[in-house]
């Protein structure tokens, strides 16, 4: 399966001068980065957090990141949008793994193994999409002290913005373990404003990326986990309800099952859209089309929480 595919001289030679403004490699280590990062630019910090203009109908989305994107929820979103999607993933995979070809991609030939596989250069180049949503590896500290987390955001930010100067541009907020030991809460309250934004989305505005707004994944998954702890969602009880199970039958710690999934799909569809996800089918498939009935009243109470965090969440591009 090829990685990346050809793209255009002319837009290959923009992309490796833009590449090239934001790191310098040394021997195939760590990139060297630029300190101190200059200043946010207070027109572009307000253009990423200003309200969007809802979309007239479905966009073709694409989704560049690692497993806690995954087949499953990309397949949910589209069935419940009526949209058209396509990814590149890989296995705890950073930005700068999906920019750099010297960077392996770990598990990439099994994790694109599917029909809605395009590469991630190609697909961009083609300005075939309206949306393209891009997510960091974590742990988020690593992925910002080792992989530039800022510059390789703003790499494709700017790369999409070439091949559709009109599509929207997302950051996926996800989560980590499970088994954090500073308490998996505790995280997904902090990390927002302190990591993601502060450090990710900022960092990238401040190398010339053009508006990037937030999905706020982490922060819908936090409130449901929440809301069942203290017997507010219908069936849902415990926060490893939203999570799988590893081969062995263990609780997988980080990676979403079916109602995680479910929910997360809703959230991409309420930041997306501009709509309430409330009416929304409880009967989705997973990507190889295995059916998935979520419980009726648990989905409305999934539905309802999602779009309540989504408008009060600042920066996804909803209007409050």
């Amino acid at each position: 399966m090829q990685r990346r595919a050809v793209i255009g001289g002319g837009a290959l030679a923009a992309m490796a001068a833009l590449a090239g403004a934001f790191v310098i490699w040394r021997r195939g280590r760590a990139p060297a980065l630029p300190d101190p990062r200059p200043p946010v630019d207070a027109a572009a910090l307000a253009a990423a957090q200003a309200p969007l203009t809802p979309p007239d109908g479905p966009m073709r989305v694409y989704h560049l990141g690692h497993s806690l994107v995954g087949r499953d929820m990309p397949a949910m979103l589209a069935q419940l949008a009526g949209h058209d999607h396509a990814s590149q993933l890989g296995w705890g995979t950073p930005l700068r793994a999906h920019w750099e070809d010297r960077v392996p991609i770990t598990g990439f030939e099994t994790e694109n193994a599917h029909p809605h596989f395009r590469p991630a250069r190609a697909a961009l180049a083609s300005g075939a999409y309206d949306a393209v949503v891009l997510t960091e590896m974590v742990e988020l500290r690593d992925a910002i002290r080792w992989h530039a987390s800022p510059h390789y955001l703003a790499n494709w930010a700017q790369a999409a913005h070439q091949g559709n100067p009109r599509a929207r541009l997302y950051l996926y907020e996800t989560w980590h373990r499970l088994d954090d030991p500073a308490g998996w809460l505790a995280r997904v309250d902090a990390d927002l404003p302190a990591l993601w934004q502060g450090e990710v989305l900022q960092g990238a505005l401040a190398w010339g990326a053009p508006p990037i707004h937030l999905i706020p994944g982490g922060q819908v998954l936090a409130a449901a986990v929440r809301a069942a702890e203290s017997g507010a969602l219908p069936g849902l009880t415990d926060r490893a309800q939203f999570f799988g199970r590893n081969p062995d039958g263990a609780p997988d710690q980080i990676h979403l099952g079916d109602i995680g999934n479910y929910l997360i799909a809703l959230v991409h569809y309420a930041v997306l859209y501009h709509r309430s996800p409330e009416g929304l089918p409880a009967t989705v498939s997973r990507a190889d089309g295995t059916p998935v009935q979520i419980d009726p009243a648990t989905a409305d109470a999934l539905q309802r929480l999602v779009w309540q965090v989504v408008r009060a969440t600042p920066g996804t591009g909803v209007a409050a």
